[in-house]
């Protein structure tokens, strides 16, 4: 497996990314009143993805794990509808979050699938 594939694969390491990612993309927005609160959520959000998943990965039972796998896929979605929020407010940005929006989509399908299958 090459180093590129391996990544793909490292969820600690792809959800860090996806962070660094949507701090990087939130440092370019103009802050105005309407593009302020957005931001803020959506680097709470954004950057609570990794987080999560590190406590889930350090979850002290089965029930605990399933729980902040909920949590990290609860805040996939929620990146997803801040980053269209900021695009509906700053639409000159829809081709940078499209990239963001995709990546927080296959994030939550990843995380979904984990919560599904453990009981």
């Amino acid at each position: 497996m090459s180093n590129n594939q391996l990544t793909k694969y490292d969820l600690e390491e792809r959800t860090a990314i996806f962070g660094e990612n949507i701090i990087r993309f939130c440092n370019k927005i103009p802050k105005t009143s309407i593009t302020i609160p957005l931001i803020t959520q959506l680097i709470k959000s954004g950057t609570s993805v990794g987080a999560n998943y590190c406590e889930a990965d350090d979850a002290e039972s089965k029930s605990d794990f399933r729980h902040k796998i909920g949590i990290v896929k609860k805040e996939c979605r929620e990146s997803k509808h801040f980053i269209r929020m900021i695009v509906t407010a700053m639409p000159e940005f829809k081709t940078e979050a499209k990239l963001l929006w995709q990546e927080a989509k296959e994030l939550n399908l990843i995380f979904n699938k984990i919560y599904h299958k453990v009981k």
